[in-house]
């Protein structure tokens, strides 16, 4: 039998807001853990797959340096950002309108105890996303996330990515960048790197995208990579 996602679309949501969520599932995961391993009976974990967009935000990892962030408290307020540092790990990126986020709150023990592997097969579910739009993406040798033309002297980021885990429960996740605002990338280093450039599917295909059927897109995806059935959730 197939392991359950219970799914939830959040729309555009405050980035705390969010964050807060994704604290309950994933505490609350850990705590029915412990619970388990305490030897109480008739418990189990939920695996939870969340999507939104969010306004605009920059996120520090803790990793990561407040140098890469090249705005001050007043260039924030004027750009309508804000600004968090987060317990993922990684460095800075942008969140925003038009910004596919994904937080998988997986118990690995459904699947696999193997943090590396869990990263390639995000990885792996987005450049098929890319790849069903027609889009050719790819890994950079040492990096996180999903690169286009990634070994050339022309690499630029699709998507960025960023996860915790404890008691191998995740969360925090990816940002992909189907129709984002790019100029908000130009005042940061994103994910400390400064020698390559940042990128969208609009960006590459010159229009924007419908959101609903790039998320659909990658919802299929990333039960095909984990091999789980969805429950649906709503508000």
């Amino acid at each position: 039998m197939l392991p359950e996602v219970h799914f939830r679309n959040l729309g555009l949501i405050d980035y705390k807001e969010a964050w807060d969520l994704q604290e309950v599932l994933f505490n609350e995961s850990i705590q029915k853990k412990i619970r388990i391993r305490n030897g109480e009976e008739g418990l189990f974990t939920f695996n939870h797959l969340l999507f939104c967009e969010h306004p605009h935000v920059y996120t520090l990892g803790k990793s990561g340096s407040e140098s890469n962030l090249l705005l001050n408290e007043e260039g924030l307020i004027e750009n309508d950002a804000t600004y968090y540092k987060i317990n993922r790990g990684g460095d800075i990126t942008y969140h925003g309108p038009g910004q596919l986020v994904a937080y998988p709150i997986f118990d690995l023990d459904y699947f696999f105890t193997d943090i590396h592997k869990y990263m390639r097969f995000l990885e792996e579910a987005v450049i098929q996303t890319l790849a069903h739009f027609g889009i050719e993406g790819g890994r950079v040798d040492g990096l996180t996330g999903v690169w286009i033309d990634g070994d050339t002297p022309h690499a630029r980021k699709i998507c960025a990515m960023g996860v915790k885990s404890s008691r191998w429960v995740t969360m925090h996740g990816i940002g992909f960048n189907v129709n984002a605002d790019l100029s908000y990338f130009s005042h940061i280093i994103p994910c400390g790197i400064d020698d390559k450039a940042v990128t969208s599917m609009q960006q590459e295909l010159g229009y924007a995208l419908s959101m609903a059927d790039v998320s659909s897109i990658l919802k299929q995806k990333l039960a095909d990579q984990f091999h789980y059935t969805y429950v649906e959730e709503t508000e």
